[in-house]
């Protein structure tokens, strides 16, 4: 295999992970095609690079570095090193094998996992690896090597509490604010739920963006486990931590992609889940129109396959199958869920969907950690939120994680641009629509501006005069909110119908 001595060239540009450019007639020389590996030889040890090809900014005898790639490298600039044409790695022939509909083994599922944490699979071969998982399918011996696998690919939380559970939903719904109630009342009970949350991808709040509002989230793996031993609970982001990190890469392939193909979804929760110790674990799988699951019949069938994954893995799992064709109370977008979910916890007349949610949620908690009898969870969830009880613990929980546990509603800042949308007709609300709803709260500008969001007003089944507020829209900007009228006007949220749904009119037949 040719060799050839470069100069390095350190450039100015950031890339997420060491990326190498040559130029064109370097890579002629050894037979590199762009986006391919390169070895990298020279004083401070051997590197395997993913190398792109340029004719403008390096010259030939040049190899550029982004910063991530001189970081790795070590060398300052014009070093000499050594550069040939890298070997494919063996798990770029078990994607192949994937893709031809082959079941792979552990050690070839190991080999995937282990290139992917280590940035040594072009952006083509991951692509090719999410595609075969989605077209192809996995068997469950192949998701349990998964599982496995990313697990043992990062850092795991060590925590001497028992028993741990942990609860997530597979998420889509709008307002799903649940984890706000359900892990204090869980945690309030004597229990230990080390929840890590993930961040919003197409929704307007993830559990982590709405908790951010009242606490810092992005703690150190050492902090979560004090705070844990202390008081029994955290809600943290996960993305923070280098819980089965594989699993944070193969999503942003996903979102690329825009797919989410069922084995990977089993196996990121339960690799996330394993990964912070849990042995009880409740999942949540919302149903109905505009959710990811639309149909009974699909959400039993993901449910099956969760308990059969768990009992796999040797953790005990219950899924619950909840309403999801509409949003989850009336506040959609992280500062709005965030009042929302502390006027609730106050006592303060929260909506029925949401405590109906979290304190069903939080009853199966109850029950799978042994401190009710089965029937008696939901019951004994009402009492602790009720009591005041998860709210004491929640406070616990926000001052715990650097937060002010005195919160109080009005301190909680929410968008000042504001603008009503009114029924455009009198009816009754058949239909609010999940995706619209979010990609609204998305366009004034959340997750990312806290303070923007939608309020609903009225909820299906209302009867409503034309003219009646029907939702409000917060923005922290005006163009940010001009840009969520456009959308809520062009594709509006709420269907409302009168009680006439169809004419039909006699047609007199002619001889």
């Amino acid at each position: 295999m040719k060799t050839i001595t470069l100069r390095i060239k350190p450039l100015d540009i950031e890339t997420g992970k060491p990326i190498a450019i040559m130029h064109e007639e370097d890579a002629e020389k050894i037979g590199h095609v762009a986006g391919s590996r390169i070895k990298v030889y020279s004083q401070k040890g051997t590197f395997t690079i993913i190398t792109n090809t340029t004719r403008n900014l390096v010259a030939p005898g040049e190899l550029g570095t982004c910063k991530e790639a001189t970081c790795e490298i070590g060398l300052e600039a014009g070093s000499e090193v050594k550069v040939t044409l890298a070997p494919r790695p063996a798990s770029a022939n078990a994607i192949k094998k994937k893709l031809d509909g082959k079941v792979l083994t552990q050690q070839e599922i190991d080999s995937i996992i282990r290139d992917i944490v280590a940035d040594n699979l072009t952006a083509t071969e991951l692509a090719a690896f999410v595609t075969a998982v989605y077209t192809r399918g996995m068997t469950v011996d192949e998701i349990v090597f998964m599982v496995r696998s990313m697990v043992e690919s990062g850092e795991k939380l060590e925590i001497e509490r028992r028993p741990i559970l942990d609860v997530h939903s597979i998420g889509g719904v709008p307002g799903n604010k649940y984890a706000l109630l359900t892990v204090p009342i869980v945690s309030a009970a004597g229990l230990t739920v080390p929840k890590t949350s993930s961040r919003a991808i197409t929704s307007a709040a993830g559990t982590a963006d709405v908790m951010e509002v009242l606490a810092p989230v992005s703690l150190e793996l050492e902090e979560i486990k004090a705070i844990v031993e202390k008081i029994g609970a955290v809600l943290v982001w996960g993305g923070a931590l280098r819980l089965a990190p594989a699993d944070d890469i193969i999503i942003r392939a996903e979102r690329v992609l825009a797919i989410d193909p069922t084995p990977q979804l089993l196996a990121s929760v339960m690799a996330k889940k394993l990964a912070v110790g849990a042995e009880k674990i409740v999942i949540d799988i919302p149903t109905g129109s505009g959710a990811k699951v639309e149909t009974i019949e699909e959400a039993r069938r993901l449910a099956h396959d969760f308990i059969e994954l768990a009992r796999r893995l040797g953790v005990q799992l219950e899924a619950a199958i909840t309403y999801g064709g509409q949003p989850i109370g009336y506040a959609v977008g992280p500062a709005l869920e965030a009042r929302e979910a502390l006027e609730t916890l106050m006592g303060m007349n929260g909506p029925g969907s949401l405590i109906e949610k979290a304190t069903g949620l939080a009853g199966l908690m109850l029950e799978l950690g042994g401190v009710t009898p089965i029937g008696f969870g939901k019951q004994m969830a009402l009492e602790i939120l009720k009591s005041g009880k998860a709210y004491e613990q929640m406070k616990r929980i926000i001052e715990a994680q650097g937060g002010d546990p005195n919160v109080k509603i009005d301190d909680i800042p929410v968008g000042d641009k504001v603008e009503v949308l009114r029924a455009p007709v009198s009816g009754y609300i058949k239909q609010i629509d999940n995706h619209r709803i979010n990609e609204i709260a998305r366009a004034a500008g959340a997750p990312e501006h806290k303070g923007a969001g939608i309020k609903l007003l009225m909820k299906e089944g209302r009867k409503v005069e034309k003219g009646d507020p029907i939702l409000e829209i917060y923005a922290e900007h005006e163009s940010k909110l001009d840009e969520a009228l456009d959308l809520a006007r062009t594709h509006p949220p709420v269907r409302i119908e009168g009680m006439l749904i169809e004419r039909i009119s006699h047609s007199p037949r002619w001889e």
